[in-house]
């Protein structure tokens, strides 16, 4: 039985991953020193990497405060150079007419560009054109035309776009040194670095997570060695 818990404890050990957080500062601002705010969650499992990327600014105004690229930095870089796309797992897709009025868009998820140059990674939305960048959330009555009823920057994600993509030699371990986050839909020139706000990272604490099945299995472990102790003591 005891060897049952330590196996079930060592699989979980195993089985974690590493989560960090990357956020824009308080007071961030675009190119034309429009506000702009967004967070960036980062999971490196073994193999594979996991991305939450969330658009904060409040009541867009123009398209260049729309969320369309990150850049993160691994502690080590992977082992094949990235050079293709990935598609959203989850990206609620909205339609904004003239009058600012939300609708929701029931069209295919582009995919995002993928690529990396040495320890860097970038997810880029532009690669298919000016469309799905990611909006914060509303009200856009108050956006101009660059936003409202603009066939070519609409549909845009609403708010958070989640990715899932193999990233070859990055394990639990690996770590995310910098991260920085593009806006508008010119290209990564406008960017604003972020801060670590959680996780592994010069101002944070390290953070190792376990997965939710592995969280399990780690409270049934647990249990497990409760009751064998009451039943050895009885």
């Amino acid at each position: 039985m005891f060897r049952t818990v330590l196996a079930v404890l060592t699989f979980s050990v195993l089985a974690s991953a590493s989560t960090i957080t990357y956020t824009t500062p308080t007071g961030s601002v675009n190119g034309n020193l429009q506000p702009v705010s967004a967070t960036a969650t980062i999971t490196t499992n073994q193999g594979s990497i996991g991305v939450t990327l969330t658009d904060l600014t409040a009541s867009t105004l123009d398209a260049g405060q729309l969320l369309s690229d990150l850049f993160f930095t691994l502690s080590t870089a992977p082992t094949t150079v990235l050079s293709g796309t990935t598609t959203p797992t989850s990206a609620p897709l909205i339609d904004i007419a003239a009058n600012g009025s939300v609708t929701t868009n029931t069209g295919a998820i582009a995919s995002w560009g993928l690529t990396s140059s040495g320890a860097t990674i970038q997810l880029e939305s532009l690669t298919g054109g000016a469309t799905q960048t990611i909006i914060g959330p509303g009200p856009y009555t108050a956006s101009n035309g660059s936003i409202d009823g603009n066939n070519g920057h609409n549909p845009f994600i609403n708010q958070t776009a989640t990715f899932s993509f193999a990233v070859a030699g990055v394990t639990t371990t690996t770590t995310v040194t910098a991260a920085s986050f593009s806006w508008g839909t010119a290209g990564s020139t406008d960017t604003v670095t972020g801060v670590c706000t959680a996780g592994v990272g010069p101002s944070c604490n390290s953070s190792t997570v376990p997965e939710p099945i592995t969280s399990g299995l780690v409270g049934t472990g647990l249990m497990a060695l409760f009751f064998l102790r009451r039943r050895v003591r009885g």
